[in-house]
Parts: C-alpha cells; structure tokens; sequence
C-alpha cells in the first residue's frame, strides 16, 4: 500500500512505540503494558488507513475538470472572484475515512500560493473558508483560470502543499495534503458546466467535477 508523502513522518514513531511496548511486555507482565500495546497497534493501524495513498485512473480529454479532494460536495454557490470572475464555487468535505491526499484539478501553471493562518472550527459550516487556517492555489491555463483552496477543520492541524510559486501542474497530479479531517474549496469560472451537485461523493483525480463548454 502507497503511503502518503508526510505520513510516515507521523507513522514511524507510533510504530516505533508499538514495538518497544512488545518489548516490555515479554520482560514486564503488566496490564498497563499491555493496554498501552493495544492502544498504539489500533493507533498505527489507523494511521497508516489515514495515509493511504491509492492510485487514480485519471480521466482523459479536453477541457475536463477532475475533483481535488475525496469526500462529498457539501456546497455549490456562486461568487465573483478577483482572479476567476464570476464564478461556482464546490466545496468538498472530507471526513476522517476519506482519502487526505489532494490532487490537481487541471492542468496550466501555479501563479501564486497563498497560506494564511487561522482557527481550526469545524469545516463543514458555512464562513470557515474566511476564517480557518488555509491554503489557496492558483491555477492558470491558456483556456481556464480556477483556485483550489485547502481549508483546515476542528481535528485538522497541518495543511501540506507540494506546489509553489511558477510550478507546471498536471491534471491529477497529488498537489498535497491536510491531516485529519477537512475540506477543500474548488473555485471555477461560472462558464464551465458543472458535472456534480450537493451530496455527490467524489474521488480526487477521478471524479469530473466540470467541463469546459
């Protein structure tokens, strides 16, 4: 299983703690030794479920936009964009089961990223985008302009962006992460033809999210 960038950084050490609670447990017959062993066995099991990083079948074609994140549409609305225009913005909650790892929606070039600190509430209200900690990217094509936009949640405690500044990104590409449970705002010019609606679960790279009429 392919973990994600980062989490073995998070995994290691509870895997290291794990084996030294065996450890203890052959010299010491303790009951708290023993709890302690199931308690970071459970932990590591769950970390490497949360870091799993599976691969994609990304979708082929022109003028196709693929989702950025796992989970469910929990939001569409328009607004206007100082960098899109008028525009549709998807926002996508990703639950502690979902997949963390993010992925670019199309092709084109990073023309700026942007990270801004903030508070941690949970990410499926409404305002949070303006708000949470987060991390705003934005994409340019020769045909498309969009922003993807990590926003952090109540368990979420770090965002991940392996994008910078001038990067060429390619559709489906992992752009990133955010650890425990959050979301993730796509914002399209409001003349792409949206392919999902409210409560659609979507799959980062895979799920079409919109074309380009």
């Amino acid at each position: 299983m392919r973990i994600a960038r980062n989490g073995m950084k998070v995994i290691f050490p509870v895997f290291l703690v794990s084996f030294l609670m065996v450890i203890l447990s052959v010299y010491f017959r303790s009951t708290v030794i023993v709890a302690l062993f199931w308690f970071f066995l459970i932990l590591l099991g769950f970390l490497i479920y949360f870091f799993r990083d599976p691969e994609r079948i990304i979708p082929e074609g022109e003028g196709i936009i693929v989702s950025p994140a796992d989970g469910k549409v929990m939001a569409v609305e328009s607004l206007k964009s100082s960098f899109c225009g008028d525009s549709v913005r998807v926002s996508i909650f990703m639950s502690l089961f979902n997949v963390h790892v993010n992925r670019v929606p199309y092709s084109g070039v990073v023309e700026n990223v942007e990270y801004r600190p903030g508070q941690f509430r949970p990410a499926y209200r409404s305002g949070v985008e303006k708000t949470n900690e987060s991390n705003t990217i934005y994409i340019e094509s020769g045909e498309l302009k969009l922003i993807v936009k990590q926003i952090a949640g109540v368990i979420a405690r770090r965002i991940v962006s392996y994008v910078g500044k001038g990067d060429r990104v390619v559709r489906g590409q992992r752009f990133g992460m955010i650890m425990f449970g959050s979301r993730v705002d796509l914002i399209l010019p409001s003349r792409v033809k949206l392919r999902v609606g409210v409560g659609q679960k979507v799959k980062a790279g895979e799920t079409i999210v919109g074309e380009i009429d």
